[in-house]
């Protein structure tokens, strides 16, 4: 019964593994301070005093433009 349910928890363990290794990585977008006018890029908003300003992009420096295919 142990060796059961031990192999069951390694075979969904492997599972759900697997499937992380199709995931695309997240887009990245340039965003703008309301405050002073500064520029960052990141995957996560920023806050309230942060605008969306341009994205998506591929890259960490928000440079390559995301085509539509």
């Amino acid at each position: 019964m142990k060796a059961r349910l031990a192999f069951l928890f390694l075979a969904a363990s492997a599972a759900i593994a697997a499937t992380g290794a199709f995931a695309r990585p997240a887009w990245w977008y340039l965003y703008q301070s309301r405050i002073d006018g500064q520029r960052a890029c990141s995957q996560t908003p920023l806050g309230k005093g942060w605008v969306q300003m341009a994205g998506p992009f591929k890259d960490a420096h928000c440079e390559k433009l995301v085509r539509p295919q």
